[in-house]
């Protein structure tokens, strides 16, 4: 009798459960989830650098100051609503006002871009 993958895969992910809940491993858990959330918001920053770095930077630096320094504005903003979406975790009227900072400084930073490599930009 062959079990299919899916429900195979359900046992598992129960049995993995149950001795998560057998063995009072919910503290470790929760450790090892945090860890998981930096390292992932680590390496997603490190290569955004790494792409900065190699293809933008030198981009970037050809087009006017005001221009870099609305773009450059926009994408440090972005990350700290971003920062602060993960940190507070907000509701409601909160979770609204990051959507909104999150689409301005979008598209801020899209604008610019756009209008700099746009023919007679």
């Amino acid at each position: 009798m062959s079990i299919p993958p899916f429900v195979r895969g359900l046992l598992i992910i129960a049995a993995v459960a149950a001795l998560i809940v057998v063995l009072n491993l919910e503290t470790s858990l929760t450790t090892a989830a945090l860890l998981v959330r930096v390292a992932f918001v680590l390496v997603i920053g490190l290569v955004l650098y790494t792409l900065w770095r190699d293809f933008g930077r030198r981009e970037i630096s050809l087009w006017p100051t005001s221009q870099q320094f609305v773009f450059y504005g926009a994408c440090v903003l972005f990350l700290v609503d971003l920062g602060w979406f993960f940190y507070a975790h907000p509701s409601g009227p909160d979770a609204l006002v990051f959507f909104v900072v999150a689409a301005a400084c979008i598209f801020a930073a899209w604008r610019i871009w756009r209008r700099q490599t746009t023919y007679g930009g």
